[in-house]
């Protein structure tokens, strides 16, 4: 009897021991998830001397995957053709659902922080160090570019550090105090007059800032090819009321387009010391808040033409460049697909929109001061801008009765004074709701994001990760180091 005993006691021993084994590699593995990946290691000789960060604001994988329906057949996105493909996650350290301020700080800082933080941690006292600014610790020159304004939160959080992403005077300040080599796209948001007025203290004009620290400030195509490498620059083009610059559907040929402003920026930044330069897709999330799809997809298309420009120089570059794009998070919860047309889906009729919801709007808004537009000339405009009308071959496209008195009903209420416009937003639903798409939402969502990388180190990339890890592969990848000076302490540590 003592032998079975001893046996069961045996086996009861070693399955404990196994159970507690399993227990202990189930709450190591949890603790890697909530704290981190492990250790990275590079096992690269020498460093990758020129870096491409491409963020598509509010651009998660629908996003990718709607413009890459949009376009023409026989051409495809030149980031989906990237060798290596991870996901990354967005939370901010306050928040599930992040905005631009607390994820662009993450993919600039590799640190968490607070909603609407611009590169300072959650206390709002302690300065992160930004990629950017590693960079040109170590001789590199910096590049940042954008198609929303300069001092916009994604771009912001690589040259400036305040609590509050709503202190756009005070971030636009930093552009001449950066040192940086190269901004480019849309205007300072916060050198307009209702913004100074709003700042802790008034230092200037920007433009005036930025001559002063010795910068080139350019307006149009023209000057902007002009600068000579070895000057600083700001170049900006022409800019809507938000400092920022055209969706790509809307662009005037005039205005410089975010291809042109990467393509000079690689111009005036390469030298034998390398480069950083951050190039972000801002309108993406603009058109994804309005629920624009076709004017997502084109920002999308137009944001991919400037990775076709890094392409360009990796080619020439192959074993010192690095590219990676991503997003800071998903806007819109875009869904190719919806409940009133379960699996039918038809994308390709956004290409009938000839513009944005944001300047059919303006159109609606100026019928509405000018009070001389009535609603058949209103459904008329429909037609030319949104390929929808009474009367269409294309009977997907045709108006029925119902969505004719919709319309009737929203343009009614929109030409009230004080009443918002329901007009154009009513327009733009019922063509998406033709070609497949679904939104839930006009704010932002919790979607992991896609990571593209091609080049050296790129392979670190790949799986799924927090979107710290971003920034963090990237210092190590390119050498550079996480505390190139002491952090600094802000004046203003209350935030707004």
């Amino acid at each position: 009897m003592n032998k079975p005993s001893r046996r069961r006691h045996y086996l009861v021993i070693t399955l404990s021991s196994l159970l507690l084994a399993s227990l202990i590699v189930s709450i190591s593995a949890f603790s890697k998830e909530k704290t981190g990946t492990p250790p990275l290691r590079n096992t690269l000789t020498g460093s990758a001397r020129y870096l491409f960060l491409f963020i598509g604001d509010g651009m998660g994988p629908a996003q990718i995957k709607l413009a890459d329906a949009v376009l023409e057949n026989g051409h495809s996105l030149k980031m989906t053709s990237f060798p290596v493909l991870g996901m990354a996650t967005t939370h901010a350290e306050n928040r599930y659902i992040t905005d631009s301020g607390a994820a662009s700080t993450a993919l600039a800082t590799g640190r968490k922080t607070t909603f609407g933080t611009i590169s300072m941690a959650g206390n709002h006292l302690d300065t992160l160090v930004t990629i950017a600014e590693m960079a040109k610790a170590k001789g590199m020159k910096t590049g940042i570019v954008s198609s929303v304004g300069i001092n916009d939160a994604t771009p912001a959080c690589f040259y400036a550090h305040t609590p509050s992403r709503s202190n756009s005077y005070d971030i636009a300040v930093q552009m001449a105090s950066s040192g940086f080599d190269y901004f480019g796209g849309g205007y300072a948001e916060g050198n307009f007059g209702e913004n100074r007025q709003k700042a802790t203290a008034f230092k200037g004009d920007i433009d005036d800032l930025m001559q002063s620290a010795d910068y080139v400030i350019t307006r149009n195509r023209k000057e902007l090819t002009k600068v000579q490498p070895g000057k600083r620059c700001w170049a900006y083009t022409g800019f809507d009321a938000k400092a920022a610059m055209e969706h790509a559907i809307d662009r005037n040929p005039e205005h410089l387009a975010l291809t042109e402003f990467t393509r000079e920026g690689i111009r005036l930044l390469d030298n034998p010391a390398g480069f950083f330069m951050m190039i972000e897709g801002g309108k993406i999330d603009w058109a994804c808040h309005t629920n624009d799809a076709a004017a997502a997809a084109y920002d999308v298309i137009a944001f991919d033409n400037a990775i076709a420009e890094a392409l360009a120089f990796y080619h020439s570059h192959p074993k010192e460049t690095l590219i990676i794009v991503t997003a800071d998070h998903e806007c819109g919860g875009l869904s190719l697909g919806n409940r009133a047309n379960g699996y039918d889906t038809r994308l390709s009729l956004l290409r009938r929109q000839k513009i944005s919801q944001q300047r059919f709007s303006e159109k609606v808004s100026s019928w509405k001061k000018s009070s001389t537009v009535t609603f058949p000339m209103a459904i008329d405009s429909v037609s030319v801008y949104y390929g929808i009308s009474m009367k269409d071959a294309d009977s997907t496209l045709a108006l029925t009765p119902a969505n004719h008195k919709t319309l009737e009903e929203a343009y009614i209420t929109t030409m009230k004074q004080g009443s918002t416009d329901s007009f154009t937003s009513a327009v733009t639903g019922m063509l998406n709701l033709r070609a497949g798409i679904g939104w839930s939402s006009n704010a932002h969502t919790a979607v992991p994001v896609e990571v593209f990388a091609k080049g050296r180190g790129s392979e670190l990339f790949n799986g799924l990760y927090d979107n710290t890890d971003i920034a963090k592969k990237i210092i190590l990848i390119a050498g550079l180091k996480k505390k190139p000076f002491p952090p600094i302490h802000t004046q203003n540590s209350q935030g707004k």
